[in-house]
């Protein structure tokens, strides 16, 4: 029986790419998303991949998500956590709201759906958990005191959760992907996008797929004496 996966933010950008490399890996894929169901059915069309809807901030909400999934897929063996958002400003200009949707998007949906899973996989001894962190949480970036917090936190949780499940054939491992040829890049004024490029070293933006054979690759079946383990995925730009 194909191994159930749930990506989070699974139906654009880095979540779409995972969400396709673990179902061409031979598993059974839900891809959550938080709003736009049209651009949600047009993947699931064109992917043959399930999406589900729910709000990754909202405990409650991630429970019954689980659920659902469960119900209509099966046991949930994967958990990647991609949801993530930005709301950048410097801190003269940040303000509560700004901090803590970020905060509770990024970092709180991490724990939302971990603890969603968690139960089911210590009963089956097995899981494999992958956190989505960022270049940004390891290095920081100048206007993202609120991402950078999030994004370092993942880190952190990774490690801390991998050794409760160490003994019960848990895996829980990050990747930090560096600039990604994303939406959410795209969006970076075109001056200051060159001006990141020049930093990284291999000369270019990293490519979706390439977060995506990153995940594929821990979330392998073989690959149970990797955890606690950080992935970074830069071009170079950040050695840590």
């Amino acid at each position: 029986m194909a191994r159930v996966a749930i990506v989070t933010g699974g139906t654009r950008g880095i979540g779409e790419a995972i969400s396709i490399a673990l179902r061409d890996a031979g598993m059974s894929v839900a891809a959550n998303y938080a709003g736009n169901e049209e651009r949600a059915r047009e993947f699931s069309d064109r992917t043959g991949i399930a999406s589900f809807k729910w709000d990754v901030s909202d405990f409650d909400a991630c429970v019954e998500g689980v659920r659902r999934v469960e119900a209509e897929v099966g046991p949930v063996d994967v958990l990647v956590n991609n949801a993530g958002i930005t709301r950048d400003s410097t801190m003269k200009r940040m303000d509560r709201g700004k901090w803590q949707e970020v905060i509770d998007v990024n970092l709180g949906g991490c724990f939302n759906m971990a603890k969603a899973v968690w139960e089911g996989m210590l009963a089956r001894g097995y899981g494999r958990i992958v956190n989505i962190g960022s270049i940004n949480g390891q290095a920081g970036q100048y206007g993202q005191v609120n991402y950078a917090a999030a994004k370092s936190g993942i880190h952190g949780f990774t490690k801390a959760l991998a050794q409760e499940g160490a003994r019960s054939g848990i895996t829980v491992n990050a990747i930090a992907p560096g600039y990604i040829d994303t939406d959410m890049v795209a969006a970076v004024p075109e001056d200051v996008l060159g001006k990141i490029v020049a930093r990284i070293p291999v000369g270019r933006l990293g490519k979706a797929d390439e977060i995506a054979r990153g995940v594929a690759f821990l979330v392998d079946e073989g690959g149970g004496f990797i955890t606690g383990s950080t992935l970074s995925i830069n071009g170079g730009q950040h050695m840590y």
